[in-house]
């Protein structure tokens, strides 16, 4: 190595993820903006190159001289020049987890729109995950070769207008929209066709540019896109740095294999380098492993990730998602770099505490603790405001995997239908929310969850069949014949006279108990059964009621009520009244 790695000129790398509906032309366009491609850069996928679509995170790059406005933001030594990274998201829906896991270090989104076409279901998919994870976009409408030249300004104009329209109620409202051509004549055109509007697109882009803070500190997380080895070197890892900083001797651990490598090499776009940090694409060189074993996947500082059998999140429903969210039911849950099914159960604050959400999703006011209680959900809450839809209230879910996943703590979360028809017109995105607790305890049934006291309320009513005397009474329709009246001894009962009372026990074999009425009956209830057994009395035989004395008792019996809570992951299914 002639030149010492870190007395070259300095670049500052900038992420731009290109997303778009499938076929809008992303592909085409980043390989248009592009002058070197990376390794993973342009479907190295054969299945894709057939079908001209991108599979996986394709990364490829191009440098122009650092704009005036960052040049000084380099400390000591300025930047000279400016690196875009591209990283060309995929635009099928199964693959919508792989948007997700490079979002977490996009600073520019370009969204491709196709202008004859407009935005379309993926389309709008990829602005709600814009949304979520970047700050800035630029919409770049590509194929305006395909519209006749004597209509075309007034077309793009119109669809720059429907655009701005869509785009009102998000945070990109203002965001600049340009007219491209990235491929003239469509993918099977000669290359020798000019690419119309790019150059343009590339001073706007550098006109979006600002400095993205990245931070150094903290472990390293690497999303590793593509692995292959290199003979007498070593296993070579492709990908970018999520968080944290590496430098040549660290080691690293590859969670999914249980190994930890040492770093032999670093290269940033094919320049060695002695380390790299946040936001940086970079191809690590380790001490040897089977390429095979890790195609896509993460890596960090040794123990620092943690595998989640289960977790607690903040839930906030996505407004585009039609439907109801039920507790119980399977979603798809993007969290880090995986996507993996999971059961959830919705839970908010008890009736009498709920708040609405505050408008950052990332900051729940009441912050998560097992130190409270909760209230179970059947689904998820939406808000109400004088009968009309409001701020949906505070609330979280409790995710329950299907196979265990790594990530690290207080990620973003994801939580889509994925299995909708891909072709249906509908957002398949159906929640978000930050990963607040782990369960890393394979058995977190038996040994975590009991801690997390989510209640349900429970109501059941009966009916008095008879006085003893004047402070017990006995009780029917209750419980059913079987039940185990051992556990509802003790429990505090309401007369819907007023009374209150204590269940003592069963009485008989028929589901039968008893009732203690510590302070008494009151006298107009006894009167009540006292008419009522009167009047039964004078109900003489076969000829039926005698007709004068007609007490209303008898149709409005006295009932029981027995109110109580159920802790759902209580192990002894306990009552507690409070």
């Amino acid at each position: 190595m002639t030149e010492s790695p870190d007395s070259r000129p300095k670049t500052l790398n900038f992420n731009v993820g290109v997303l778009g509906h499938v076929d809008s032309g992303k592909t085409s366009l980043a390989r248009a903006l592009s002058s070197t491609a990376s390794t993973a850069a342009f479907d190295k996928n054969p299945q894709s190159r057939e079908r001209g679509i991108t599979l996986d995170l394709g990364f490829s790059a191009f440098t122009v001289d650092c704009p005036v406005h960052l040049r000084d933001s380099g400390g000591q030594q300025p930047y000279d020049s400016l690196q875009f990274t591209l990283v060309d998201c995929p635009g099928h829906a199964s693959l919508i987890r792989t948007i997700i896991g490079g979002a977490q270090i996009i600073d520019l989104m370009m969204l491709v729109v196709d202008v004859v076409k407009g935005v379309q279901t993926q389309t709008a998919e990829c602005l709600l995950i814009g949304e979520l994870t970047c700050p800035r976009m630029v919409v770049v409408l590509n194929k305006i070769d395909l519209l006749p030249p004597n209509k075309r300004q007034s077309a793009i104009e119109k669809m720059t207008k429907r655009l701005h329209k869509t785009l009102e109620s998000t945070r990109f409202k203002e965001c600049p929209v340009i007219a491209v051509a990235a491929k003239p004549g469509g993918p099977e055109a000669p290359e020798t066709e000019e690419p119309q509007g790019v150059t343009e697109l590339i001073e706007l882009l550098k006109k979006q540019t600002y400095l993205p803070k990245r931070d150094p500190k903290g472990d390293l997380l690497m999303a590793v896109d593509h692995c292959f080895s290199i003979r007498g070197q070593g296993t070579v890892m492709t990908g970018t740095i999520l968080q944290g900083s590496l430098a040549i001797n660290d080691t690293v651990e590859i969670p999914v294999l249980k190994v930890t490598k040492k770093i032999k090499s670093v290269q940033m776009f094919r320049k060695p380098v002695s380390g790299a940090m946040q936001g940086d694409r970079v191809g690590v060189c380790v001490t040897q492993f089977d390429p095979k074993l890790l195609e896509r996947g993460l890596v960090c500082t040794p123990g620092s990730l943690r595998t989640l059998y289960a977790a607690v999140i903040s839930a906030r429903k996505i407004g585009y998602f039609k439907g109801p969210l039920a507790t119980r039911a399977k979603f798809h849950i993007t969290v880090g770099h995986e996507t993996v099914m999971a059961k959830v159960t919705f839970f908010g604050l008890p009736p009498a505490e709920t708040k609405p959400a505050p408008p950052e999703p990332s900051s729940l006011e009441t912050p998560f603790t097992f130190d409270r209680e909760y209230f179970y959900q059947d689904e998820y809450v939406a808000g109400q405001r004088d009968g009309a839809p409001g701020p949906d209230p505070e609330q979280w879910a409790l995710l329950e995997f299907e196979r265990p996943v790594t990530c690290p703590g207080l990620c973003l979360v994801i939580g889509s239908k994925l299995d909708t028809d891909i072709h249906a017109n509908a957002c398949r995105l159906a929640f978000q929310g930050r990963l607040l607790h782990g369960f890393e305890d394979k058995s977190y049934c038996e040994t975590a969850l009991p801690r997390l006291r989510i209640y349900k309320t429970k109501h059941k009513e009966g009916q008095v069949e008879r006085v003893t005397d004047d402070y017990s009474v006995i009780g029917r329709s209750l419980f059913k014949k079987e039940t185990n009246l051992q556990l509802f001894v003790g429990l505090k009962v309401t007369l819907s006279t007023g009374e209150s009372g204590v269940i003592e026990g069963g009485f008989g074999q028929s589901g039968k108990f008893k009732i203690r009425i510590q302070e008494g009956l009151r006298p107009e209830t006894k009167q009540l059964f006292s008419s009522t057994s009167k009047k039964k009395g004078k109900s003489g035989g076969k000829g039926g009621p005698t007709g004068e004395e007609e007490p209303k008792a008898e149709s409005q019996p006295v009932s029981i009520h027995l109110h109580f809570k159920r802790y759902v992951f209580d192990p002894h299914k306990k009552m507690v009244q409070s």
